[in-house]
């Protein structure tokens, strides 16, 4: 049966779905498994979250994926979204980050508990919780899974809650460039500028509920990055942000969003495509980018130009 060192596994489980003629009817379900209680056992699968009553679990083991990242390599992926997000206002805990914006997004106010926060790990809590109420926000974890699966069982311990399940996805570089039909030389194409416009702010602004100064901190703070607009009669109609860190080999892209009036014309994959040349030619090989599971139309739009899922996370919040 499950433990909870199987958290943040991938799992098939058979489950009873009902009777027939005196026999158990069955069905399968395969996702990466979430969470663990006395009553339910949760998983996110490809169709999204799944939650089972233990009662009606028949049998359930875990499946090891044949290409799971090793941890260094999460290790390295996380610190290069780090510095393509970062926060104004940082701490360290050991090996682990603690990151403050003035709640301005869950990424860059939430610590990153990656490696030795050199205590024990309900210390490395206690302090966490200091450390956010001392700056007067809510406590927030960021926990990469399975590689916080540790610290997520002494989170469940404590009763914080969770965020929707994210998935870290990346692709080559010369697979993103490739992915889809060229592009229409009568359509559009994006511009790319070193600092965001006044109308590209306002856009991202819309997307993420405003722009306190934290937030452009978080925005601009990077040496190689590029912010991506799309005009149509002189307004601008798609956005998007792409930095490269990690050394150089990381397209980071965030806040790819279409205006509603020009959705469905293909604006998103002319905004990462474009960014996407320029980081090939900065000397970047892999792209990557954090999508809510949930978020189903952009999980669809990622998976047809070749991103796959690296790795998930959930931002956990401390009670009250």
């Amino acid at each position: 049966m499950l433990r909870q060192q199987d958290v943040g596994h991938r799992i098939v489980v058979r489950r009873i779905v009902g009777i027939r003629e005196g026999r158990p009817l069955f069905s399968d379900a395969l996702g990466e498994l979430v969470e663990l209680s006395e009553t339910h056992i949760t998983l996110a699968t490809d169709r999204g979250r799944l939650q089972v009553p233990r009662a009606e679990v028949h049998r359930a083991k875990r499946v090891p994926p044949a290409s799971r990242p090793t941890a260094a390599a999460m290790v390295a992926l996380e610190h290069a979204a780090d510095a393509a997000w970062p926060a104004p206002v940082r701490g360290r805990l050991g090996d682990w980050l603690l990151r403050a914006a003035d709640g301005w997004t869950g990424r860059a106010n939430s610590a990153l508990p990656v490696g030795d926060p050199d205590r024990p790990l309900p210390a490395a809590v206690d302090a966490v919780e200091r450390w956010y109420a001392d700056r007067g926000q809510p406590a927030m974890i960021n926990t990469p899974l399975p590689l916080a699966t540790p610290v997520g069982a002494e989170l469940d311990a404590r009763g914080w809650s969770a965020r929707p399940l994210v998935l870290v996805q990346t692709v080559p570089l010369a697979k993103l460039r490739a992915a889809g039909p060229p592009p229409d030389p009568a359509a559009p194409g994006a511009e790319l500028t070193t600092a965001p416009s006044p109308e590209w702010l306002t856009i991202a602004a819309g997307r993420k509920g405003g722009l306190p100064d934290s937030a452009r901190h978080v925005l601009t703070a990077v040496d190689q990055l590029r912010f991506a607009g799309v005009y149509v009669d002189g307004t601008l109609v798609a956005v998007g942000r792409g930095t490269v860190t990690g050394q150089g080999r990381w397209l980071g892209l965030s806040l790819i969003e279409v205006v509603p009036s020009a959705q469905r014309r293909g604006l998103a994959r002319t905004v990462i495509r474009a960014l996407a040349e320029w980081a090939a030619e900065s000397g970047a090989t892999d792209a990557f980018l954090q999508v809510e599971q949930r978020n189903t139309p952009a999980v669809t739009l990622y998976r047809g130009l070749g991103f796959t899922t690296h790795h998930t996370y959930l931002t956990r919040v401390a009670p009250g």
